[in-house]
């Protein structure tokens, strides 16, 4: 056997280079968060809006094209995926999968005739989760009425 001594070379990380690393992570997480916290909350806000102007709504004129009325408020929404019994020319269900929930997972409010001017109203409570609580997200303009 020969004497060939073979030499290990130590290649790595130290531990203040890993710290550095680590440090300059955390300083970018800090600087770039609170950019996109803000946001998660106006998605949330963007979502219940397109639900409430586009997808429901839609929904609720496809009903009354074939019935010739809006869900009453004692049908509701579910007037959308279930058949009402006195109805002979419902052609639904008109929303495929199920009623959506609002993005803060509470049902959206719906009330038919409607008290601000339209023929229904339709709304989530919003984030605090609490009707007329300031932040709800509605089908009518704050301020206008049916009086």
């Amino acid at each position: 056997m020969s004497n060939v001594k073979c030499q290990m070379s130590k290649k790595g990380f130290t531990l203040i280079e890993l710290m550095l690393v680590v440090i300059i992570i955390g300083v970018l997480v800090a600087m770039v968060a609170p950019r996109f916290a803000g946001r998660s909350k106006q998605a949330k806000i963007t979502a219940a809006k397109a639900d409430i102007e586009a997808n429901i709504a839609v929904a609720l004129e496809l009903f009354e094209l074939d019935n010739g009325r809006y869900p009453t408020s004692e049908e509701g929404l579910n007037a959308l995926r279930a058949e009402p019994s006195d109805l002979e020319s419902w052609k639904g269900p008109y929303i495929k999968k199920r009623i959506p929930v609002d993005p803060w997972g509470n049902s959206y409010q719906y009330k038919c005739p409607g008290e601000h001017g339209d023929d229904y109203d339709l709304f989530s409570c919003g984030p605090d989760r609490v009707v007329g609580g300031g932040d709800d997200i509605t089908n009518w303009e704050e301020g206008a009425s049916s009086e």
